[in-house]
């Protein structure tokens, strides 16, 4: 389960952030997640569960922004809605497609008090 490896990380981030500000904890965390970013939302959920425990992170208010993937046809440069990996252009039918958003894992914002 790689969600536990991301918690575990996120957990690392809030406590290098808490001890850069001389803080004692978080109050709220902010992730952007993909929906192409390979995250299972029950898993997450089970891992931050145990992975926030006895952490600067375990009584903050979390917030998870759910990012729709998009792409853009290299070929005719038609962006759209994707789903699935190797997803074709609905507009030519083409597998070349570049993602414009939607793989993001990353901390929005972190609040400490």
């Amino acid at each position: 389960m790689h969600e536990l490896s991301i918690v575990l990380s996120i957990v690392d981030l809030a406590e290098e952030q808490v001890r850069k500000n001389n803080a004692q904890r978080v109050e709220n965390i902010e992730l952007d997640i993909g929906s192409m970013a390979g995250v299972e939302w029950d898993a997450l959920d089970f891992a931050w569960t145990a992975g926030v425990k006895n952490s600067v992170l375990e009584n903050a208010q979390r917030q998870v922004n759910r990012i729709t993937a998009r792409a853009r046809c290299l070929q005719c440069q038609h962006e759209f809605e994707i789903t699935q990996p190797f997803e074709p252009c609905p507009a030519c039918h083409d597998y070349l497609v570049e993602y414009i958003q939607g793989k993001e894992l990353r901390v929005k914002s972190l609040t400490v008090s």
